[in-house]
C-alpha cells in the first residue's frame, strides 16, 4: 500500500520546517531530513500485519529482556527438574528432552521471523540503493555538464592555460556498466 503526500500535508510540512529552523543547518538539509523521516514513517505505516508481527518478534527476541527471560525460564526449569525445589515434582528429568524440543521449536520460529524481517529490510535497502544510484548518476551528469560549461566560459574569455588531461577525461560521460566491470575485474585479481 502506497501513501502519497497530499498537497495540504506538503504545505504543512513546509510550514513546520520554516517554524523549526535550525540556524546551524541549511534549509535544504532540513528539508531533506524531513523528507527522509517522512519516507521512513510511510514505510513503517505501509507494512503488512505479518511484517509488523515479524518485526515485533525480532525486536523482542533481540533484546536483553528476552535473554533475561530465558535465563530465568531455564534456571527455574532446571531447578525443578533436578529436584531442587521442594514440593514440586520433576516433569522433565535430565537431559531435559522436553526443554530441548521446546527450545528447538522456538529457534525454528525465531529464525523464520528474523528472516522475514531481514528480507523486508533488504528490499528497503535495495530501493534506497537504487535511489542513491539514480541521484549519483544525475549528480555525475550535472557535474560533467558544468565542467563543459566552465570549459566553454574559459574558452570564450580567452583563458588558454587551463588544459588539464584529467579535466578532459572528467568531461566525458561515465558509463556505469564499465565502472562495475572494472571493479569486478579488480576484485577477481585479489
Amino acid at each position: 500500500m502506497r501513501h502519497k503526500i497530499t498537497s495540504e500535508r506538503a504545505r504543512d510540512l513546509h510550514k513546520e520546517l520554516r517554524d523549526a529552523k535550525n540556524p546551524h543547518l541549511a534549509d535544504v538539509i532540513e528539508r531533506n531530513i524531513e523528507i527522509i523521516a517522512l519516507l521512513r514513517r510511510q514505510a513503517i505505516k505501509s507494512r503488512s500485519r505479518e511484517d509488523v508481527l515479524a518485526d515485533a518478534v525480532t525486536c523482542f527476541s533481540g533484546s536483553m529482556k528476552f535473554a533475561y527471560l530465558h535465563v530465568i525460564w531455564f534456571g527455574v526449569w532446571i531447578a525443578i527438574n533436578m529436584n531442587l525445589v521442594p514440593g514440586v515434582k520433576a516433569f522433565d528429568p535430565y537431559p531435559f528432552g522436553l526443554l530441548t524440543m521446546i527450545v528447538s521449536l522456538e529457534a525454528i520460529f525465531l529464525s523464520t521471523f528474523v528472516m522475514v524481517t531481514q528480507n523486508r529490510q533488504a528490499a528497503v535497502a535495495e530501493r534506497q540503493d537504487s535511489l542513491d544510484l539514480q541521484i549519483d548518476l544525475l549528480a555525475e551528469y550535472e557535474v560533467t555538464r558544468m565542467l563543459r560549461l566552465v570549459d566553454k566560459i574559459a574558452e570564450s574569455m580567452g583563458i588558454t592555460d587551463t588544459h588539464d588531461t584529467e579535466i578532459d577525461q572528467l568531461v566525458e560521460p561515465v558509463a556505469p556498466e564499465l565502472v562495475i566491470r572494472e571493479i569486478e575485474r579488480q576484485q577477481k585479481q585479489r
